[in-house]
């Protein structure tokens, strides 16, 4: 299977309640993933104006290109944003990703970190973790994976490891984009 699929990706909270849903994703085939990528078999997801639809049922439409990194077993996922500066990458603390058909779905441990473009890490959303482990009554268990799904992340940026490479992230999306006119093309044809 060498073509992009149409994915599905919904964020839920501990409770079980729907947090945010990316309704048009595109799943990069295996073969086309990066070597560091397919030995841990992580699922790489591309959208470009993505329309995200919230918890309230609110819609609206991301205006950056991003690539998406589901690494099994990880208490963490990468987004890649592809801005006109460079790649920044919005990191969420979450549950290990499921995948069921072309659907990934996660919980969001609130926890966030960010690399900007020019290498600066920043964790935010710390107040909004301490208030939902009271609400969710999060257990030990899941505070002790979200604190090391956070070291592990770090440690990734830190030593710049997958994956946490800017030319791959750009290299994907431009694959992408030539699939997508290719297709064009024959649908015009």
């Amino acid at each position: 299977m060498d073509h992009y699929e149409k994915a599905l990706v919904k964020s839920f909270k501990h409770d079980g309640h729907l947090h945010r849903m990316w309704l048009e994703n595109w799943l990069v085939p295996s073969s086309k993933r990066h070597p560091d990528h397919a030995k841990e078999d992580m699922h790489v997801l591309i959208n470009c104006q993505t329309p995200i639809q919230e918890s309230d049922g609110k819609q609206w439409v991301s205006r950056i290109p991003a690539v998406t990194f589901f690494i099994p077993k990880q208490w963490f996922n990468v987004v890649a944003l592809i801005e006109d500066t460079g790649v920044r990458y919005y990191c969420n603390i979450a549950s290990p990703p499921y995948r069921c058909g072309q659907t990934f779905t996660y919980i969001d441990y609130d926890l966030d970190v960010i690399r900007m473009t020019d290498g600066q890490v920043q964790i935010v959303d710390q107040d909004e973790y301490e208030q939902n482990r009271y609400i969710y009554h999060y257990p030990e268990l899941v505070e002790r994976k979200v604190s090391a799904g956070l070291e592990c992340l770090l440690n990734r940026i830190r030593h710049g490891t997958a994956p946490f490479h800017e030319e791959s992230v750009c290299s994907y999306y431009e694959d992408w984009k030539r699939a997508v006119a290719a297709t064009s093309g024959k649908d015009n044809q």
